[in-house]
């Protein structure tokens, strides 16, 4: 029976809150949090319904030129007159943002490494008010962005964004990144997705306790310095919890029949997505006989995954419509929160908390026994995320499998069958490949992400398997360098096969790019005569 909170719901409560150390909160002012559907209505519905940008995303991160309120009562003024034109309207109306890829290109000759360097500068996001009435939400200190279409801050590629800031020792930008995450979690009640309006309904896998313990190790800031923030995202993650019996699930909460507690990925919302709206219109429609509100809810909470799309989340590999992951428990997602737990439970012992020590420490020994039950497949010889609708593990082999060895969750035992798994399925000529399906999703096959080689780099070198993170890693500098020589950029995503930027999802593949940026540079550190390094832009 996993350890259940409900049995120690009071002593949590009562536990000497004074103790923990308190991080000092930036303060801004209170923004506004009315996504662009709800703000413009009708008129935001026609806009991506007629696609009047290419890309949905424009229009859900534009400014408007004047009050919102008068924009819209001029569009149901006017839009039914002869001769009304939409898109003649939105541009007079509204500003929108356009970057533009050559902000993100090497001139001639420069050394990779020395690029990623620039980039930093360039990607980095300076605060400032936000627009009036934008969807952008503010935040106290300065962040890199990814690049590209990605003008905001996001979640988890910050994590993976700040390896490189580590390794090129840009100590100020990693405390205020890791102080924005603070700022979120005390203003919000999480770290959302990214720091958009539209973003407020979802996380994204939880790193924020690897960003703090990343701060620790470098002694930029001691992690007990956010030790109030863990918590709070921590009660983020757990809402439910003690209310929900056997077999009952509560937002991001699942207790099974058995009375093991996990999570799964979850968004609050039950419409299309703001930068997508047509595309998930157009899906709920294919979906058969599923409501509508249910396909949104599951596309919407693959954004909290950050694995959006894949068919790690469809029962259909080649159909979207098929996309069932609020019923799925995720092995990744539930191995970051184990992180959470013996972290905040570390803390609190260091802060002279016993009681909310004891508590996190068991709330992380019963996830650690959940996921050897769980998630390990005794068949596959390798960790599969748990259908917990179906009462099954999901038979598909995806890079997620390398997260209890990233996370220290594993047996050596377990570990060397990870291994020969990823030899044999995910191993492909330019790194780690994400899924062994290839069907036009952007988490699959053939692309190849950079925080999965870093997770599966450092969980194989924490068990020994140095001769397997050692191939990944050389062979993704391999394909970033090689990319870097033909294009003078570094992308979000790369084809593992044929060696060229990624391809397939929504939208196309995009430079800049925040995290592999990261990642590459932190493993020029450890790779320092890898000739990567020393790859040069293309004429």
């Amino acid at each position: 029976m996993a350890f259940n909170p409900r049995h120690t719901g009071s002593a949590r409560n009562q536990s000497n809150e004074t103790t923990a150390p308190s991080a000092r909160i930036a303060e801004l002012p209170a923004a506004e949090t009315l996504t662009p559907d709800e703000r413009y209505q009708e008129l935001f519905v026609a806009v991506q319904m007629q696609q009047i940008f290419a890309d949905g995303k424009i229009f859900a991160d534009a400014s408007p030129k004047r009050e919102p309120e008068d924009i819209l009562a001029e569009y149901r003024s006017h839009r039914q007159r002869a001769g009304f034109d939409l898109a003649r309207f939105v541009h007079a109306n509204f500003t929108p943002e356009h970057p533009d890829r050559r902000d993100y290109a090497a001139p001639r000759g420069r050394p990779l490494k020395e690029h990623i360097d620039v980039l930093w500068d360039r990607l980095t996001h300076i605060p400032a008010a936000a627009p009036a009435r934008s969807s952008l939400l503010p935040l106290p200190h300065p962040y890199v962005t990814p690049g590209g279409r990605f003008c905001e801050f996001y979640y988890w590629d910050t994590a993976f964004t700040m390896l490189g800031l580590a390794s090129c020792q840009r100590r100020d930008l990693m405390r205020g990144m890791a102080d924005n995450f603070a700022y979120l979690v005390q203003t919000y009640g999480h770290v959302p997705n990214g720091n958009r309006t539209y973003y407020l309904s979802r996380a994204q896998p939880p790193l924020f306790a690897h960003v703090v313990d990343l701060l620790d190790r470098q002694a930029i800031r001691s992690a007990a310095h956010y030790l109030p923030m863990l918590r709070k995202e921590y009660d983020y993650w757990m809402k439910g919890a003690e209310h929900i019996r056997a077999g009952e699930q509560c937002a991001r909460v699942v207790r099974l029949a058995d009375g093991t507690l996990l999570n799964r990925y979850w968004d609050d919302r039950d419409t299309p997505r703001q930068t997508s709206w047509r595309e998930d219109v157009l899906t709920a429609r294919a979906a058969g006989e599923r409501r509508s509100t249910e396909v949104f809810r599951n596309l919407r909470a693959v954004g909290a995954s950050g694995w959006d799309f894949s068919s790690r989340w469809l029962d259909d590999p080649q159909d979207l419509a098929t996309v069932r992951i609020t019923s799925i428990l995720p092995i990744d997602l539930n191995c970051f929160l184990h992180k959470l737990e013996a972290m905040i439970a570390e803390l609190s012992k260091r802060a002279g908390d016993t009681v909310s020590a004891r508590y996190f420490h068991q709330a992380a020994a019963a996830r650690a026994q959940a996921i050897d039950h769980l998630f390990w497949n005794d068949q596959a010889k390798a960790y599969l995320d748990y259908d917990w609708q179906k009462r099954q593990s999901r038979r598909r082999l995806t890079a997620a499998t390398v997260t209890p060895l990233f996370c220290g969750l594993a047996t050596t035992a377990q570990a060397q069958h990870v291994a020969r798994a990823l030899r044999q399925s995910l191993l492909a000529p330019g790194g780690l490949a994400t899924t062994t399906v290839a069907n036009g999703q952007q988490w699959d096959r053939p692309n190849g992400w950079a925080p999965l080689q870093w997770l599966a780099i450092e969980g194989l070198r924490r068990y020994g398997e140095q001769a397997l993170a050692d191939t990944i890693a050389q062979r993704w500098l391999d394909t970033v360098a090689a990319v870097y020589r033909t294009t003078g950029t570094l992308v979000e995503k790369y084809d593992l096969h044929t060696i060229q930027p990624g391809d397939g999802g929504e939208y196309a593949v995009q430079a800049g790019f925040g995290w592999t940026n990261g990642v590459t540079h932190a493993l020029l550190g450890a790779y320092s005569q890898h000739p990567a390094a020393a790859a040069t832009a293309p004429a």
